[in-house]
């Protein structure tokens, strides 16, 4: 699934190839997204320019003239810029055409989702945490929220509530980093280690925002290239592979249905 990094890197691309072009047709091949994509967002969007880009939690905000269009990319989805000529292909299920280029929404799995907003006052957006790579995610951020927390510290990290984007790879990467066994309940970390997993969150999605992400099976940038931050994951996907630390065993144990990679010897 596209983290923050991946989501980040989407815009970047984007900003860099589509801001101030004009929408001059926009095509719905497929509608049946995770939420059924409305009809109405042609008429809405037909014709304006694009603005700027931005990014809130996963979502990727294309800033028009009147409103936005917010799209996520669920688990499969990926956006391609390409030459006009160039033939749709199976799974691109929403694309804008500007004059020289065409922007395509491409989801194998249909997770994706597409919204046209009058404003950002979206009950998608409302309730999401603090952004971890702004100022509000501060040193005692974590500490201060997770005092009646009894849910695992990996849990805690991914809730989008408390903090947006720490998808399951860079959580992995983080609590390896910061030295913090995954099982750990969250109210029984000091102030001390919570302090060293912001700063190696920070540390961790800004790395892998610089490699463009991670692509280990569908993600790709926008130019179609792959991200390269796989190359430096340290537990994520190494089971039984040794620790670059004390040369101990990789383990992978399975938290909250998703796969959690950690070397008990590290990680405490």
């Amino acid at each position: 699934m596209p983290e923050l990094p991946e989501v980040e890197t989407t815009k970047n691309g984007l900003a860099k190839l589509l801001t101030n072009e004009v929408i001059k047709n926009v095509e719905i091949r497929n509608s049946n997204l995770r939420w059924k994509l409305e009809r109405s967002i042609k008429p809405n969007i037909n014709n304006q320019a694009i603005r700027s880009f931005s990014r809130r939690g996963k979502y990727i905000l294309f800033n028009l003239e009147k409103g936005h269009l917010m799209i996520h990319l669920g688990m499969s989805g990926k956006i391609n810029i390409v030459d006009t000529q160039e033939q749709a292909q199976k799974h691109d299920h929403f694309l804008l055409h500007f004059d020289k280029k065409v922007m395509r929404f491409n989801d194998p799995r249909r997770f994706g989702s597409i919204f046209y907003l009058e404003s950002l006052n979206h009950k998608l957006l409302n309730n999401l945490g603090v952004e971890p790579l702004e100022d509000t995610f501060h040193d005692h951020y974590l500490f201060d929220n997770s005092r009646n927390k009894t849910k695992n510290v990996k849990a805690f990290i991914m809730d989008s509530k408390v903090v947006v984007g720490v998808g399951n790879i860079y959580a992995c990467e983080s609590l390896y980093k910061a030295g913090i066994n995954p099982k750990t309940k969250s109210n029984k970390i000091s102030k001390k280690r919570y302090i060293s997993l912001t700063n190696n969150i920070k540390q961790v999605l800004s790395k892998a925002i610089k490699a463009g992400g991670t692509t280990l099976q569908d993600f790709a940038k926008v130019d179609g290239k792959p991200g390269y931050f796989s190359q430096e994951l340290l537990v994520y996907g190494r089971e039984n592979e040794y620790c670059y630390n004390c040369n101990g065993k990789i383990k992978r144990i399975v938290q909250n249905q998703r796969s959690t990679f950690y070397c008990s010897k590290c990680q405490k």
